[in-house]
């Protein structure tokens, strides 16, 4: 319990029960100002007092520049958890307001893995303690978790530091939010993929297809419609297939499927498909698609509503069994694509453009020597 108040001349002060002492008084304008912060010693809380009674006498307090010292000394105090909440909701980027998904995926990790920073003030989180959190993650083997979580963290610490809530960010650890479980996607080859296809759900073929061709990502391919699709007539007789993708869908628990614009404005592009696979996704146009422009080409089981991961992976995870390749995830064609156009002679650029890319350094990501090294060496003995 906090002592009463000791009269001052100016002002007054009181011990609190944690031993620090704190200081107040009433200003001009007849309300009770506090200090604000606490002080060691009877002699510093008087100190500061001495110097609001100056500022009084002098003509120079004021009740606009008290109130938003007072102001800033209660932002201070904000909670991670609240502080955080409030950034997720102010939050935009170069495309606008965060997407539905983000920002569900960013409070998941909030009440999550950043849950022991919730009830701290944004002033009591300290690198020791960051450091010390972030190895309590990676130790226990959630090495990704652990990653996303610290990007997230120290993104918000970042607009604090902006905000001036706190004078530098914690999060100091070198290369933690790039963190890696070292686990590889290796593409299926040739072989692998033609026994996927033959061995999928037929309906979901073409969708084997355009994803290991075109490289779309699972959101763009399952908002993909039929007015999306173009059959032109080629250069030299059959028929060029082109996929224009300007859209995606994700699923955000409790909100359902939500259709927005792709992952970036350059995920806005028009991909032709190589023409071997043309009939495969012909016949699917004729066999499975509904004849409005609107139609998916690849609906949920009634028919009309959006195919969702968990329903897919029921034809997906056998085709993956029976190719031996139970280590695939769909993520894998999108690597095949991008593969196969560098063995064709892509330039980084084009595959950037091909798949999607903000910048060149992320299409890099997708490259994969394998099958790109026997290319080479028969170039090679073509020139000896």
């Amino acid at each position: 319990m906090a002592k009463r108040k000791r009269r001052e001349s100016f002002g007054a002060v009181r011990k609190l029960p944690s031993g620090r002492i704190q200081a107040s008084y009433v200003g001009p304008d007849g309300r009770r100002h506090n200090a604000p912060q606490t002080f060691d010693t009877l002699t510093d809380a008087r100190g500061w007092l001495a110097a609001q009674q100056v500022r009084v006498l002098s003509g120079e307090w004021s009740t606009e520049e008290t109130r938003a010292a007072e102001s800033a000394k209660t932002s201070r105090a904000i909670t991670f958890a609240e502080y955080a909440e409030k950034w997720v909701s102010e939050r935009t980027t170069r495309a606008g307001q965060l997407r539905p998904r983000t920002a569900t995926e960013y409070r998941r990790l909030i009440r999550g893995p950043l849950a022991p920073f919730g009830a701290l003030r944004l002033q009591a989180i300290t690198p020791e303690g960051v450091r010390a959190w972030y190895s309590g993650l990676v130790g226990a083997g959630t090495k990704t978790q652990a990653a996303r979580a610290y990007e997230l963290l120290k993104s918000i610490l970042r607009t604090a530091v902006d905000d001036g809530r706190i004078k530098k960010n914690p999060c100091q650890i070198s290369g933690a939010a790039s963190a890696s479980t070292g686990r590889k996607v290796t593409p299926p080859t040739a072989a692998e993929l033609q026994n996927i296809v033959d061995s999928i759900t037929p309906r979901f073929r073409a969708a084997v297809i355009l994803a290991a061709w075109t490289g779309v990502r699972y959101g763009e391919l399952t908002e993909l419609r039929r007015k999306d699709i173009e059959v032109l007539e080629g250069e030299h007789g059959g028929k060029a297939i082109v996929v224009n993708v300007s859209r995606g869908v994700t699923h955000v628990t409790g909100q359902g499927f939500i259709v927005g614009p792709t992952k970036s404005e350059a995920g806005v592009r028009s991909i032709v498909l190589p023409p071997h696979v043309n009939d495969i996704v012909l016949d699917h146009l004729a066999q499975h698609v509904g004849r409005f422009p609107d139609s998916l080409l690849f609906p949920g089981a009634d028919g009309a509503s959006h195919l969702g991961q968990s329903a897919f992976y029921r034809h997906w995870n056998p085709a993956r069994v029976a190719a031996k390749r139970p280590d695939l995830p769909w993520h894998g064609l999108r690597h095949y694509g991008a593969t196969r156009a560098a063995v064709a002679g892509a330039t980084l650029k084009e595959l950037q453009t091909r798949l999607g890319h903000s910048t060149v350094a992320a299409a890099m990501r997708y490259q994969h020597t394998a099958g790109r090294d026997e290319e080479l060496a028969r170039r090679m003995s073509e020139l000896a």
